[in-house]
């Protein structure tokens, strides 16, 4: 996040996607820094609005998750946007360092899970539990690094800490993610550890435009606290659309 706001990857009339730094929520009530105030002050900057004005979050991402995060600045957009994610038409790709080694070069990973009432936290469940949802991704390993493995994950289910959850629970937690077992650390050790990342990132998002049903696929840079890793896989460097008009 700089001065200037959230970087803008992707601009198309009400539609736009942003680069979610971690530590900082998606949404939050309007005294608690956010990923939505932020926006809505740099359209406030770069737009002279003065009143209230409408911006709708369709999806979000854990605050120690950095990544693709799409906007919406009219209802219609807005409520396309999610339908999409609730039908799982959205392509979502991840990359996660996660301590050890995965040994299968590639595979599915396939759960049930609910979040624990009271704790911001989820489990591994049975699939008869009354609040049992089934968890879907797909991965394979990109690189081995001395941190562990480097994977690209498919989502095709979205549920609360799914990554973190499922990783943690084969014995390859997220780097830096402490909620679900990380012994080692990731990225800048702020003092405040809510403010601290974790090596999971919302790599590419591939959506449909709510407006004029073109096809988009935008990519996310990696944030600095992934430069001390060294990675070496491709990037995979799609097209990001033109440039944006909140810039």
């Amino acid at each position: 996040m700089s001065l200037a706001g959230p970087e803008i990857l992707y601009q198309e009339g009400p539609c736009f996607v942003v680069a979610k730094p971690a530590g900082i929520l998606t949404q939050a009530p309007p005294d608690i820094p956010s990923l939505e105030g932020c926006v809505r002050q740099l359209i406030r900057k770069c737009e002279g609005k003065t009143g209230n004005f409408y911006l709708g979050v369709p999806h979000r991402l854990d605050r120690p998750v950095s990544g693709a995060l799409v906007l919406a600045r009219h209802v219609r957009a807005c409520r396309r946007l999610a339908d999409q994610f609730a039908e799982r038409s959205v392509g979502k790709i991840y990359w996660a360092v996660v301590e050890g080694v995965v040994q299968s070069p590639e595979g599915s990973w396939i759960d049930h899970m609910r979040k624990i009432p009271g704790r911001a936290k989820a489990e591994i469940v049975s699939p008869d539990h009354p609040d049992a949802r089934e968890a879907r991704l797909t991965y394979r390993v990109l690189e081995e690094t001395t941190f562990g493995s480097l994977l690209e994950i498919t989502l095709e289910t979205g549920r609360m800490h799914q990554i973190r959850l499922q990783a943690q629970s084969r014995g390859f937690p997220v780097l830096g993610d402490t909620r679900y077992g990380a012994v080692h650390p990731f990225g800048v050790q702020h003092d405040d550890p809510r403010l601290r990342s974790i090596a999971l990132h919302g790599r590419l998002l591939t959506f449909q435009h709510p407006m004029t049903r073109a096809s988009v696929t935008v990519e996310a840079p990696l944030t600095a606290d992934w430069s001390s890793l060294n990675l070496v896989a491709p990037s995979g460097s799609p097209e990001k659309g033109g440039p944006s008009m909140l810039e």
